[in-house]
Parts: structure tokens; sequence; C-alpha cells
């Protein structure tokens, strides 16, 4: 389990991450507003350990702007601020819990374990590749944190795509999913039209790669 520690205090994000490893969790430290946006670009976390007040920006601002692009990856604020309408502005913005300073660690560990729970039910409906989001339960999809509209094909073909990152889906395996007529799996070219819209909704052309002479294929980093 990867935990994203941000933390602009040095000694502080060094005790939280002490503390993690010693209780088994592997964990990130970002140390700031930008150098978290960048960790969570390109990493998947199960939970997120947020300071309120970050050196370069507020960790009230980056919650928000993670919820806002769809990324529930569950997050636990930790503040020195205790007034009640402080805490009710954190769990409004899309907290899943908030924690006072000074806290016991033992404390921590209980929340953080609650969170993971609630968590793991959860993010088994969200894939995430890049900057799209595809949610299995609501059959939605992101781009950034604008929703897009697919047809029920299209969203079939990205959902498979999303669920085998890194393996090369033959047209023949793409058609099956999508149809189950023999003469048609053979005959038609749907498939590549199919390719050619969601390139287009998606605004990269390289989002799902031609694998020549094979098929197709979509990485994390597409």
């Amino acid at each position: 389990m990867n935990v994203l520690i941000i933390e602009d205090d040095a000694l502080t994000a060094k005790q939280l991450q002490k503390l993690l490893k010693n209780e088994k969790y592997s964990s990130d430290i970002a140390t700031g507003y930008n150098d978290a946006k960048s960790y969570i670009d390109k990493y998947s976390y199960c939970l997120i350990l947020l300071d309120w007040n970050l050196g370069d920006g507020d960790g009230l601002e980056l919650l928000k702007e993670i919820r806002e692009i769809q990324i529930d990856v569950p997050v636990l604020m930790l503040s020195a601020n205790s007034e009640i309408d402080d805490r009710v502005e954190v769990l409004d913005s899309g907290a899943d819990d908030y924690l006072c300073k000074p806290y016991s660690n033992i404390e921590l560990l209980a929340r953080m374990r609650v969170l993971l729970r609630k968590g793991s039910k959860e993010k088994s409906s969200l894939i995430r590749v890049a900057n799209v989001t595809l949610n299995i339960t609501t059959h939605q999809v992101f781009l950034n944190k604008e929703e897009i509209n697919l047809t029920s094909a299209e969203f079939d073909l990205l959902e498979l795509f999303m669920k085998n990152q890194n393996i090369v889906l033959t047209r023949y395996q793409l058609s099956e999913h999508i149809n189950k007529d023999n003469y048609a799996i053979k005959q038609s070219n749907v498939i590549d039209v199919h390719i050619k819209n969601l390139r287009k909704k998606l605004q990269n052309k390289d989002f799902i790669l031609n694998i020549r002479g094979v098929g197709y294929k979509i990485t994390q980093s597409s």
C-alpha cells in the first residue's frame, strides 16, 4: 500500500514516513503544493496524508483540485486548525477525514485503516490512465475534470483497454468484445472507426497505440 505524505516540514514528513515504514506501508514525500501535484500526476496512491498549510500553496486548494479531476483516493487532512468551521470546510471540500495536530500515532494509524478499507471498496469502480478517468459503476468518463460523452461501444472498448494496460489486443478480440455476430466480427472495420472516434474525443491520437500487424494497446503513460 503506497501512501503520499504531503508535508512541507521536513522533520514531520520524515517522522511520518518512518512510522508508516514500521507499519509496512510504502510512502512518498511531497514537500509542497507543486511537488504534490507532480507526484499525483505520475503515480497512484491508496491514501493521501495532506497538511493544510503548505509552503508554496494551500492544502485545501490542492484537495479541491484533486476532487475536481475525479481523483477519489482517500484523503486524511492533518492540521493544527481545530475550529469546527475549519473541519466542516475541509470535509465539504472532499476530505474523507480530518485530524487535528498534535495527534497520537495510534489514532492516526487507526483512521488510516478505516479509510483504506473504505477506499479499497470504492476504488474498484474507478480506472485512471494519464488524464483519463473511467467510472465503471456510473458509466462516466472524464478527460481531466471534464466529462466526455461516449457511445456504448466506445465506452466498452475504452474500459477493455484501460483494464488491460500494456497488453496488445487484436482487432478480433476488440470486435468480439462489442459484437457477438461472428460475420460482423470477421468482416467489419468498425473497430478502426471506434478507435478513431475515441482518439478524437480523448484529444490524444497517441492514447491508443497502433501495434502494426497485431492490434492496439494503451500504456500508463498514454
